[in-house]
């Protein structure tokens, strides 16, 4: 029998989780309540920036407001896969196998400027997310749960990355951009310092609590109508003549966890159509691909988000 926190309980941890990320991040209200919804929904987070915007930091403050494990892993070239699962060695006292875990047996993993490691290291985080275990020599091993990756990467540097593959693209529930703070919110950065406020940042929940609270996220009430609407964005993607590559039923079921968790982060028990629709972007922007003929006829600078734009202008909303 699965204990549920009661309505007003649980509100008031979401709200508790809310202000902890906003302490650190500060004017940046749509993105901090983004990466709650990523966390309500059990999902991974990729943040993509320019350098120094605070990604790092809002993915400590993430984990730190959660009373679970973390590892910080710093991906380089020169990464292996061993380095993030773990390695098996030879026990000469007991003439066995042995394995050790690598830093992924943890709750909260934050792969920084995950795309300077190669492809074959970046793989090995496939099944981890989606399946939440690890198979090394044939032997499957459980992650621990709460279970959750938050990548950072910076777009505007291409010397010694590696871009994503579409598949793992396809495993971040949400992408985010966090962009320039405001004036005043700088002003603060400038004349406090960031980094040291990370150090007070205690616990707000604990990880039965989060678990409790991303069970409570599929009670959320979804319309039927809704089903449609957002069934039908996801097909005229598939669709669309200047994509490639559409949104996958893994990225449909994504929206789908998404808005049920925005709405749940809001106060409701039940998702309306402006929960999809504001999270159409961030969940399937980076799940598309622009292809060769729009760069042709110069359509290049028609990004994957205005294309989402536009169609969320073509489709009827239900009332």
């Amino acid at each position: 029998m699965k204990i549920m926190l009661a309505a007003p309980v649980a509100l008031s941890k979401l709200a508790a989780l809310e202000l902890s990320l906003a302490s650190i991040i500060r004017g940046k209200a749509e993105a901090v309540r983004l990466a709650l919804v990523c966390l309500l929904a059990r999902g991974h987070l990729l943040i993509e920036d320019v350098p120094g915007v605070g990604k790092t930091t809002l993915a400590h403050a993430l984990a730190r407001s959660v009373d679970c494990g973390f590892h910080r892993l710093q991906f380089t070239s020169d990464m292996l896969p061993s380095d993030v699962l773990g390695v098996t060695i030879f026990n000469s006292r007991t003439e066995e196998f042995e394995f050790k875990p690598g830093p992924i047996f943890t709750n909260f993993v934050l792969a920084d400027e995950i795309n300077r490691a190669t492809p074959k290291t970046q793989s090995a985080l496939l099944e981890a997310m989606n399946e939440v275990q690890i198979t090394i020599e044939g032997r499957s091993y459980p992650l621990p749960h709460p279970f959750m990756v938050i990548a950072t990467q910076n777009p505007a540097e291409h010397h010694g990355t590696y871009p994503l593959p579409e598949s793992q693209l396809d495993r971040f529930l949400l992408r985010l951009r966090i962009g320039y703070p405001s004036r005043d919110a700088e002003m603060q950065i400038v004349r406090n310092g960031d980094a040291s406020r990370l150090e007070p940042l205690a616990p707000v929940v604990t990880a039965e609590e989060l678990i409790r609270l991303q069970e409570q996220v599929h009670g959320i009430s979804v319309d039927e109508a809704l089903v449609e609407y957002l069934l039908t964005i996801v097909e005229r993607t598939r669709k669309h003549e200047a994509l490639s590559l559409g949104v996958s039923p893994r990225g449909a079921r994504g929206l789908f966890r998404a808005a049920q968790a925005l709405a749940m982060v809001e106060g409701r028990d039940y998702v309306i159509p402006d929960d999809i629709k504001r999270l159409t972007v961030p969940v399937c922007a980076h799940r598309i691909a622009v292809n060769s003929r729009a760069t042709l006829s110069q359509r290049n600078s028609e990004t994957g988000e205005r294309i989402l734009a536009d169609i969320l202008t073509q489709i009827d909303v239900p009332l």
